[in-house]
């Protein structure tokens, strides 16, 4: 913003009057998946309302809306989460929260039932095509496998397929007499290798049994993402990085060949920190697919033949992230969570020039002009490597003006994961108020081939502190943001990187954010969920033969360094990064009297779902900064 525009607001910057408040924010609700029932004529999606996970139903006749599940809140909880749902035949197949039970829920009328016992966990059903069993992920003691009930839930459940650490992703053949899933074992994790499985089932009996089980492809090296069987039964399609970068391929079942369809340097899946998620699906009359390609954070969908010509898919371009893509079973409609970085989510059904929007996430009363747009950046960092981030601008900033603004660094948390041009209500908080941000896609990123993202491998700690570093005096030195005005900000992994960084780069920083952060990588590997408990063995080394780097790299036997301002917020019931991670290095920061807020919220894990959290949360990063960044 020119010195005009700032004194024509009242106020300098990071203090400008925003459209958006605390109490706005802990006012949305989320949205993570959409599905079609196999009418083709229902949709079920669900909603993220605080702390409760909500199914929603609409038919596109142009009926309202209704909620499906009020005393019951849905959702996953095996790993991350995710494969929360399934409807087929006019009935959903829920996750409950608290019980991880599997229930069934007519969507005409009646009350959900469960149908499976209350034991362990499940995620990822799905439907068999003639509606008598259900085929889940269970999850158990520690004890992962596949599993099946009876659709009405009058048998006990019964493994079909255990050895694997994990497994996801499970789908039927149209047949019924196969289906296919994806596994691995530890010290892997599903972004570093995973198999493709087709299990057969035997002929002429009344409980499904396993004739044949034969891995299709995959290995330790390739990473195999969403395997989906084509409506008439005679592909598998599914995501390989074997070329270096996330290509959607196709098993031909009849010839047992496979060939690539998209060769591209692009990304077509995802890390897979979360059960059921989707990047593409199948034409209703198998003659195609439509794919969510990812460029540098920005996406686009396309319908890909299966000679591999492209077209882009109409009615979309305003959004520049997609997600989920629900292809209907009939017609070409497809459904899907779209936004922009101006663009709160919607839901929307595509494609066509009358596109329509089934639900906002907000009350989009914010005029789309006052939001920063995302702008792809590159840097150079240590060595000359090229580093990868979002750059957003305060609006009316004008380069070469004066003053300059504060910045936020973000680092976001994984490390594997990549910040994308979806729509993200932290970042125009602080764009609103007059700061610069910059999301840093550092080294170990997803989104930029799967060379990139192995380059943190054994470097963490090193590259992301790099990437992070260099990423905030780039802007200083190009006129973005004042240098002497610089937060670094991010959560979990993010968290690391910013104890890491405030360690390791005393007074490149003003202050920092950190929202629970890995402390002690001897604590994480033992205390952390099962997901993850092998994840340092990629990062930083196996035990114990690399001790000397898991203390190397933690910051609380190096936290003397630290002498920045910091603000610390931590979930009570983080069981990823358990809230004693944090407490270690509160004692130390309050002991040495090095500025500090220490933020504990009852009842959240790791993230905020709560209403009252997330104002709280937005309330107090805002008190920090006036103090230690704006004011001191």
């Amino acid at each position: 913003m020119t010195q005009h525009s700032q004194a024509a607001s009242g106020r300098p910057y990071g203090l400008w009057p925003s459209p958006i408040s605390p109490r706005s924010l802990a006012g949305g609700l989320r949205l993570s998946d959409v599905q079609w029932d196999s009418d083709g004529k229902s949709l079920v999606w669900l909603e993220g309302r605080s702390a409760q996970g909500v199914l929603v139903c609409a038919t596109l006749d142009g009926a309202a809306t209704r909620d499906l599940t009020v005393d019951l809140s849905v959702r996953a909880k095996v790993g991350y989460g995710g494969g929360d749902f399934t409807v087929a035949g006019g009935i959903v197949f829920f996750v409950e929260a608290n019980s991880g039970r599997i229930y069934r829920q007519s969507l005409a009328s009646g009350a959900a039932r469960a149908i499976t016992p209350a034991f362990g966990h499940a995620t990822a059903p799905t439907l068999s095509p003639d509606g008598r069993w259900l085929l889940y992920v269970h999850s158990s003691e520690g004890v992962d496998a596949l599993a099946l009930v009876d659709a009405e839930g009058q048998q006990w459940p019964q493994k079909i397929a255990s050895g694997h650490d994990f497994y996801m992703q499970p789908c039927w053949h149209p047949t019924g007499r196969s289906f296919a899933y994806v596994a691995w074992n530890h010290p892997l994790m599903p972004w570093d290798g995973t198999t493709l499985y087709l299990t057969t089932l035997q002929d002429g009996v009344e409980t499904p049994r396993v004739a044949d089980t034969k891995a299709l492809t995959g290995d330790d090296d390739v990473a195999i993402f969403q395997p989906a069987f084509s409506p008439d039964g005679r592909y598998i399609a599914y995501v390989s990085d074997a070329s270096g970068w996330g290509q959607i391929c196709l098993y031909d079942l009849e010839a047992e060949t496979q060939r690539t369809l998209t060769s591209v340097a692009a990304e077509h899946g995802k890390p897979a920190w979360i059960q059921g998620m989707r990047t593409f699906g199948w034409s209703h009359d198998s003659q195609s697919l439509y794919v969510v390609r990812n460029r540098g954070g920005f996406a686009q969908l396309l319908q890909v033949a299966l000679d591999g010509s492209e077209k882009p898919i109409a009615g979309l371009e305003e959004y520049t992230w997609l997600d989920q893509p629900a292809i209907a079973p009939s017609g070409d409609a497809i459904a899907v969570i779209g936004s922009s970085s101006a663009q709160p989510e919607r839901l929307i059904v595509a494609p066509n020039a009358a596109t329509r929007v089934l639900r906002r996430t907000t009350t989009e009363t914010i005029d789309p002009t006052e939001l920063a747009p995302a702008q792809p950046i590159t840097w150079e960092s240590a060595g000359g490597v090229t580093i990868h981030g979002l750059l957003y601008l305060p609006r009316g900033f004008t380069l070469g003006a004066a003053p300059l603004p504060p910045a936020i660094i973000r680092i976001h948390g994984g490390p594997t994961s990549q910040v994308t041009s979806v729509y993200n209500a932290q970042t125009q908080f602080f764009t609103t108020r007059g700061y610069t941000v910059l999301q840093v896609n550092y080294r170990g990123s997803t989104g930029y081939g799967r060379e990139y993202m192995k380059a943190l491998r054994g470097m963490w700690g090193i590259c992301d502190v790099e990437d992070a570093v260099s990423g905030a005096q780039y802007l200083a030195a190009h006129g973005f943001a004042d240098s002497s005005r610089l937060v670094i900000a991010g959560g979990s992994a993010g968290g690391y990187t910013v104890l890491e960084a405030l360690c390791r780069a005393p007074g490149v920083f003003r202050a920092g954010l950190c929202l629970y952060g890995v402390t002690n990588m001897f604590t994480l590997a033992a205390d952390t969920h099962k997901f993850e408990e092998r994840y340092l063995d990629s990062m930083l080394g196996p035990l114990p033969e690399a001790s000397s780097i898991y203390r190397e790299r933690s910051p609380i036997f190096h936290v003397e360094l630290l002498k920045d301002p910091i603000a610390i917020f931590q979930g009570e019931e983080d069981q990823v990064v358990p809230r004693a991670q944090s407490d270690s290095i509160v004692e130390s920061l309050r002991r040495r009297g090095i500025p500090h807020e220490y933020h504990v919220y009852v009842g959240e894990g790791h993230g905020w779902r709560k209403q009252e959290t997330i104002e709280a949360f937005y309330k107090a990063v805002e008190a920090f900064l006036r103090q230690y960044v704006l004011f001191a």
